[in-house]
Formats: C-alpha cells, sequence, structure tokens
C-alpha cells in the first residue's frame, strides 16, 4: 500500500473532490456502480444522475473517473456496472402511485421525458457514450461483460423484449495490468469434455480452457487409439464475458444494491491479497463489505450519510 493511504475506511463526500485527495498511483482496483441516468433521485444537491441531459451526466462521470485514473496504480483495473435508460418513460418524472406519493420506494423516478436527439421510446445508449467517452479520455476499454439476470425487475412493456442485463466495462490505465484469470475460472462444460475424450478437438489448441494450469497447445498428440488422457483433460476453462448472477434482496434502505457475487467476481480478477478496492459510489457497501471478506483493504466514498451509516453496520458484521 502507499505509505500515509489510509485504507478500511468510508468518505462522506462528493467523489469528485474526495478523490481529488488521495495520493497518485494508491489502490489496485475500482468496483463500481454510479447513479443511472434519470431513474432515482436521492435528494442531494450534488447527487449525480438527474442532470438535464444524458451529455451533462457523462460529462460529470468522465471527470470522476478522471480523477480515478490518477489514483489507480499502473497495473489496476477499473470495474463499472452501468445500465441504459429509455427516453420518455418513468411516468413523466413523478411515480403517480396515491401509496406512495413521492415515488416508488419513497424517491422520485426518471427525469427522461424529453432527451434531445432522441424520440419518445428510443434507448439512449448511456452505456457506450460512457465508455466511448472514458476511452477517449485515455482509458483502454478492454472487456464489455454482460451481467445476466435469471430474476431481473418485471416489466409490464408488449412492444419489446424485457431487460435482464447490464454492463460491466473492464476498464484499465495500461496495457499490462494485474488479471487472475485462474481466480474466477470456470469448469468447462459436459460437452467440451467429452469432445477431448472422443478426440473431435484433434488439431485445435485448448490454451484459454484451464487457466493457471498451463498451457496445452498439442495436447492432441498424447491421444492413444483416438482418446485423450483422461488425466491431461482440463477441468476448468477461462471465465466467459457473459456472467449469470441474480440478483438478491437486501434488507437495508439502499435500493440499487448490486449482490455480493457480483463484486467478488470483480476483485478476485482485478486485485491481489491485501490490495486496496476502491467504490467512490458506495451505497449500501457491497464492495468495501466483499473486499473485506477476501483479506482486501477497502475505500468507500458515498455521498449519502444516511447510506454511509448502513454501509459502517454491513461492513462491521463482515468476518475477513
Amino acid at each position: 500500500m502507499t505509505e500515509g493511504l489510509k485504507t478500511d475506511i468510508i468518505i462522506n463526500r462528493d467523489a469528485l473532490f474526495a478523490l481529488r485527495e488521495l495520493p497518485d498511483e494508491s489502490v489496485n482496483c475500482c468496483v463500481t456502480s454510479p447513479p443511472y441516468y434519470a431513474l432515482r433521485d436521492y435528494g442531494l444537491d450534488a447527487q449525480i444522475g438527474r442532470e438535464d441531459t444524458p451529455e451533462e451526466y457523462i460529462e460529470r462521470l468522465v471527470a470522476v473517473f478522471h480523477e480515478l485514473k490518477r489514483v489507480l496504480r499502473s497495473d489496476g483495473t477499473f470495474w463499472l456496472n452501468i445500465a441504459d435508460t429509455y427516453c420518455g418513460t418513468g411516468h413523466k418524472g413523478y411515480y403517480a402511485d396515491p401509496k406512495n406519493p413521492k415515488g416508488r420506494n419513497g424517491q422520485q423516478t426518471a427525469k427522461n421525458a424529453r432527451v434531445p436527439g432522441c424520440k419518445q421510446k428510443d434507448l439512449i445508449g448511456i452505456p457506450w457514450l460512457l465508455a466511448f467517452a472514458l476511452r477517449a479520455d485515455g482509458w483502454y476499454l478492454r472487456s464489455d461483460i454482460i451481467w445476466q439476470k435469471e430474476n431481473p425487475m418485471p416489466e409490464s412493456c408488449k412492444d419489446r423484449p424485457s431487460r435482464c442485463y447490464e454492463h460491466i466495462f473492464l476498464l484499465t490505465k495500461s496495457k499490462k495490468y494485474f488479471y487472475d484469470a485462474a481466480a474466477i475460472a470456470e469448469p468447462i462444460a459436459a460437452t467440451t469434455a467429452a469432445r477431448y475424450r472422443t478426440g473431435r478437438g484433434a488439431g485445435h489448441k485448448y490454451a484459454d480452457e484451464v487457466p493457471g494450469q498451463g498451457k496445452v497447445q498439442g495436447i492432441n498428440r498424447t491421444r492413444s487409439g483416438g482418446y485423450y488422457d483422461e488425466a491431461l483433460i482440463p477441468t476448468m476453462r477461462n471465465k466467459r464475458d457473459v456472467w449469470l448472477i441474480n440478483t438478491v434482496p437486501y434488507s437495508g434502505g439502499h435500493f440499487a444494491a448490486y449482490p455480493p457475487k457480483l463484486a467478488k467476481t470483480c476483485i478476485l480478477a482485478g486485485c491481489p491479497k491485501g490490495g486496496v478496492v476502491i467504490d467512490p459510489f458506495l451505497g449500501s457497501g457491497t464492495t468495501a463489505a466483499v473486499a473485506k471478506s477476501l483479506d482486501r483493504h477497502y475505500i468507500g466514498i458515498e455521498l449519502n450519510i444516511e447510506y454511509c451509516a448502513l454501509a459502517r453496520a454491513r461492513i462491521g458484521g463482515v468476518q475477513p
């Protein structure tokens, strides 16, 4: 860790200003999910997500993540969870439910009745607008991971498929960076193992099938009688870029918490043990709680003081 860097703390402040006070090249990994555009009103003057246009929203996030780039080590990784927004949805600004006069979950909803350049019912394209803007700001855009949910929020739409995924962009500040493929490797499919056993994989190279186990190019040369040696058949493969992770209920007062398994996957792959994970939009504290459970240090930044209290209580109950 960088000398003098305080870790295992939650900072109750605007993300941009809090990041400006952290030293250069001081954290190993960032896992975060900023407020999505125009979907919720957290009732704070400095909040992100209630800008008048998508362009203003993107500009503010790029400024925050530009400062993150300075704070991140050269071999660090940045995992960004972001979802899209439709133009003209959200009950024209307020949720008209007599049981919830202040909006669903006590919040205002969408501020996207009109979006310059978009027609009513257009998908705005927020994730890719942000990803391209970050790439233009110097980030390496390394992967677009699809976070698929089998239990998404229900939608009443009948003129398009219901949404069941969000984006996780893997970004880095350098060409070479820490990435532990073995830590998140997944079992090979039964059909893949069957191909090895029957020899139908002959002539192919399966180096990506066994992260952490060494390369297996030319494994077909060990074949005897048309079959691979069972002991040489790999059991694991490199993790794919579609992650099936269901949402989980959270009893606290935060309504946009992502599942711990999502944060765990990113941290295992992108942060060495003993390293520092930062989340500039900490919310209910998922990233920090998971980092602590995995023997990593954490720095959380959160504007809402009530969410800071939720996160501290949640993290306090985690055993490393």
